[in-house]
């Protein structure tokens, strides 16, 4: 089993862009997969994480109801901003800058056949990190992502979720907000989930601003004894 991540950070990358990126390092592991199964060739299966920051762009799920998006189009690019329909599960989510997305792209067969489990150990990542700031991150019993002040009226999540798995290969991942304009929310209904509140851990921590480079490398430091991996950093293709 191949326990090292190739880590790529994209930096500022068009939602599209990366959405074919991702597209083709997930085929990539799954066509080895194939070639292993039907040939023995035992060849070794690579594993990725990307950090991506997007401009913005609204997002809806294969399960996702379009009538969470609250305006239509010409809204949308008065407010600079894209509208895609993707093959994630989970409803509708906002990307922007602001917002750290991550985007581990594994093949769960080097590390553990569970995608309950593997959204689980996402949350643990973010809610480790946030400890880390003193903030006390939590589920929300059937809903993914993590939370703040979970059954409360003063609720509000703080990272989405939303992943792809096939052949127990994964893409998609999580949108953590740290420096995240909220007015963006607005303009939807958060995951489809009704009065619930979003947040950002700028907001959070009554600072202008947050190094997002800082928060990088804590999430990072807990993926790894999560998963059992090692990660390696690898130049970001142009």
């Amino acid at each position: 089993m191949n326990k090292t991540v190739l880590l790529q950070d994209l930096g500022h990358k068009d939602y599209k862009e990366t959405w074919d990126y991702q597209e083709s390092l997930f085929k990539g592991i799954v066509d080895t997969k194939i070639k292993n199964r039907r040939e023995a060739a035992g060849l070794e299966t690579p594993n990725y994480f990307l950090f991506v920051e997007h401009p913005h762009v609204y997002t809806l799920g294969k399960s996702g109801d379009m009538d969470n998006l609250l305006v239509d189009e010409k809204v949308l690019e008065e407010k600079g901003a894209k509208f895609y329909k993707i093959n994630r599960g989970g409803d509708i989510t906002y990307h922007g800058p602001g917002q750290i997305v991550g985007y581990p792209i594994l093949d769960l067969d080097n590390f553990f056949t569970d995608i309950h489990k593997y959204l689980r150990f996402l949350e643990e990542m973010v809610i480790l990190t946030l400890a880390e700031y003193g903030l006390k991150g939590q589920r929300s019993e059937g809903e993914t992502g993590v939370w703040l002040d979970v059954g409360t009226p003063f609720a509000r999540k703080i990272c989405a979720m939303g992943v792809r798995a096939s052949r127990w290969v994964t893409m998609h991942g999580f949108a953590f907000n740290i420096n995240a304009d909220l007015g963006y929310f607005d303009l939807m209904i958060p995951c489809g989930i009704k009065d619930k509140a979003v947040t950002s851990l700028n907001v959070e921590l009554g600072k202008p601003e947050i190094d997002m480079q800082e928060v990088k490398q804590k999430l990072l430091r807990h993926f790894e004894p999560l998963f059992d991996a090692r990660l390696v950093k690898e130049k970001a293709p142009a």
